[in-house]
């Protein structure tokens, strides 16, 4: 259900920083909004050091940007959010400085996953028993 790109520069991740940081990405999101692993869905996006800027000039950041179902209470947002944030600057060793984590909240019927529309927060064992899994 949500979807979470890490975008950073060429070389700035490993294999095994990617490896480790999309485990912890989907441990944070599975203990704050309490759903199953297989729902967190982890997409790195690597370009050339030509196309990242900031402020207008060349730069290296690292960002994760995520769409997360509307309707969580903020305070578990912001603390998913820090808690991300803190995970990418440990397993990546990129400064704190040159990191940002965006969640953006949409409703959960404008998004479809398998062909079926995703269920509201706290409704996805029925949505499950919908399906038979």
């Amino acid at each position: 259900m949500p979807v979470y790109t890490c975008t950073a520069t060429q070389g700035t991740l490993t294999s095994e920083s990617k490896t480790l940081l999309a485990a912890e990405i989907t441990r944070i999101h599975v203990a704050i909004n309490r759903v199953p692993p297989a729902y967190v869905n982890v997409v790195f996006s690597e370009l050339p050091p030509d196309s990242v800027f900031a402020g207008g000039q060349p730069a290296t950041p690292l960002i994760l940007t995520g769409w997360v179902r509307r309707g969580h209470p903020q305070e578990e947002a912001t603390r998913l959010a820090v808690e991300l944030s803190s995970a990418m600057v440990r397993i990546s060793g990129v400064d704190e400085s040159r990191t940002m984590v965006v969640l953006q909240d949409g409703p959960a019927r404008s998004a479809v996953e398998g062909g079926r529309v995703l269920p509201e927060p706290g409704e996805e064992e029925e949505w499950l028993r919908q399906t038979g899994a």
